[in-house]
């Protein structure tokens, strides 16, 4: 390197060089990563160390390879601030051993072949030599910084997911206490009524409680079954047992399952006059049926009415659940499929799995499913499944 007393370190020289090239680089690679700092998952994340460094040795040779393509239309402190930005980018994504690497090799590069004199690692200006040692500098420090960033962000994103988490599970422990508590309440107080063998009650009153207890049981194994539902969708080895099936059948079924509690709405029916027999999962079909209709029947009102509407298109069998009740609010039917959520301005107390097993069920089946408020008003449920058709009744 050149001799320091030369130049000096108050050469104004070397400030104009300095301050307009590097500090502006800097502020641009921490910028990068306070944009890229938002994504829930990086690209670095899925890879291994030993291809970190591969990948970062990699694109420092790339990005030198193409600066010296260019470099009789740029110099040599251009090249720098390219070469910092690609370790800034770097940075980003990788383990903080493979980032220092990419800084020490880019600055070794930046020296032997762009600083004259080239190949060689003397320096003949001090400007230069100060420059390349404040280029090492600063691509450590951003290196380290940039890691301790990413750190401190992934601390305080467990953190965030951990609380939400908690809320999550208190939300559910309370809502599926109150699901639980209520038919077993019921099949109690029925129970201990018909045991406590009172004269008073008549054959009808009897009938009575055990039709109670009947439904608190039935409302209780539904609960259950949601459970088991939501156990079996999360463990990833939920797949369908297709057999054909008659499509009306089926829903005339789920419809007078439903029917049995009682419910204050109407439900009607509308089939396409030549439907097909479908190759499907009929338990699932049905589970995915019965909780649309269970969740039109609880958030709308005695005066509403639900409709259920089937067609076929070849192979695209198409299911319509609607109600004429008040609908979703906008900012959250994209929200509605998630597990344990629930309608911010509705006091009905759930699980909030019903429509997180429909989208499982109807997943696993290779479909999907839609929901957007009809236009005079309501929800409107249509399940789009892949489907094998024949028209011979077997």
């Amino acid at each position: 390197m050149g001799p320091v007393a030369n130049a000096g370190f108050l050469n104004p020289n070397l400030y104009k060089i300095f301050i307009p090239h590097f500090i502006p680089a800097y502020r641009q690679s921490i910028s990068i990563f306070a944009l890229s700092s938002s994504m829930p998952k990086r690209f670095g994340n899925k890879i291994s160390l030993q291809k970190q460094y591969l990948y970062s040795v990699l694109l420092v040779l790339s990005v030198s390879l193409l600066c010296y393509a260019f470099t009789p239309y740029m110099g040599y402190r251009v090249v720098a601030l390219v070469l910092l930005v690609t370790v800034s980018l770097i940075a980003i994504s990788f383990e903080i051993f493979p980032v220092l690497l990419a800084a020490a090799l880019s600055a070794f590069i930046w020296d032997f072949f762009f600083i004259p004199p080239h190949y060689t690692i003397h320096v003949d200006s001090t400007e230069d030599a100060i420059l390349l040692i404040m280029y090492f500098i600063i691509a450590m420090v951003n290196a380290v910084l940039t890691y301790k960033i990413r750190q401190v962000e992934k601390l305080a994103r467990l953190r965030e997911e951990k609380a939400k988490a908690v809320k999550l599970y208190n939300t559910f422990l309370n809502s599926l206490s109150h699901e639980l508590k209520t038919p077993i309440a019921a099949i109690i107080g029925a129970t201990d009524n018909l045991q406590a063998g009172d004269n008073s009650l008549s054959d009808e009153d009897k009938s009575q409680l055990v039709s109670e207890i009947a439904k608190a049981s039935f409302r209780l194994n539904q609960q259950v079954e949601n459970l088991l539902n939501m156990s079996r969708i999360e463990s990833g080895f939920l797949k369908p047992n297709k057999d054909w099936c008659d499509i009306g059948e089926t829903i005339y079924e789920v419809v007078r399952r439903v029917e049995e509690d009682k419910p204050s709405q109407k439900i009607s029916i509308s089939l396409h006059p030549q439907l097909p027999l479908c190759k499907l999962d009929k338990v699932m079909l049905e589970t995915v049926l019965y909780n649309l209709l269970n969740n039109a029947i609880r958030y709308t009102s005695s005066n509403n009415r639900i409709t259920v509407n089937a067609v076929c298109f070849t192979d695209k069998l198409e299911i319509v659940v609607q109600d004429d009740g008040p609908g979703f609010p906008e900012e959250e039917i994209g929200l509605v499929f998630q597990k344990f959520y629930r309608l911010k301005q509705n006091d009905e107390i759930g699980t909030g799995l019903g429509l997180s097993i429909v989208k499982g069920f109807t997943e696993a089946m290779k479909g999907y499913i839609t929901l957007e408020n009809a236009t005079g008003g309501g929800a409107r449920f249509t399940i789009h499944l892949p489907v094998e058709t024949s028209i011979i009744k077997v």
